[in-house]
């Protein structure tokens, strides 16, 4: 019965705009928001890379951040072989957008490989 009560009062609260609908959006809310369109309405420079380099015996994921450094919230993980657009870059951490919903984040630059094209 408890259960049931926290179920109602969760999907209440999402439905009433209290919660995100899908907590994978709630990775959308960044710390430090990057561009996605030049001045002019197009798109920016974003360029095809690859998640490469990761050690499959260590953490094997690389995280994506809600601003540029380690001390910036984890918001998901991507993975060897993920394909993303980088479109920032401040130092070291590459500004991301990722699959199929398009999510955003950042990223260290050492394991994204460009993808010629």
């Amino acid at each position: 019965m408890r259960m049931m009560l926290r179920i109602f009062v969760l999907s209440r609260a999402v439905s009433i705009g209290l919660l995100p609908a899908a907590f994978p959006a709630a990775a959308q809310v960044l710390d430090v928001p990057f561009e996605t369109t030049g001045g002019d309405g197009q798109a920016a420079w974003c360029a095809s890379s690859i998640v490469a380099g990761l050690d499959p015996q260590g953490d094997g994921f690389l995280a994506v951040r809600s601003g540029p450094g380690t001390e910036y919230r984890k918001i998901d993980e991507l993975h060897n072989g993920d394909i993303v657009s980088t479109c920032d870059a401040r130092g070291p951490w590459i500004a991301i957008i990722y699959g199929p919903s398009k999510r955003k984040g950042w990223v260290h630059g050492r394991w994204l490989k460009d993808i010629a094209g």
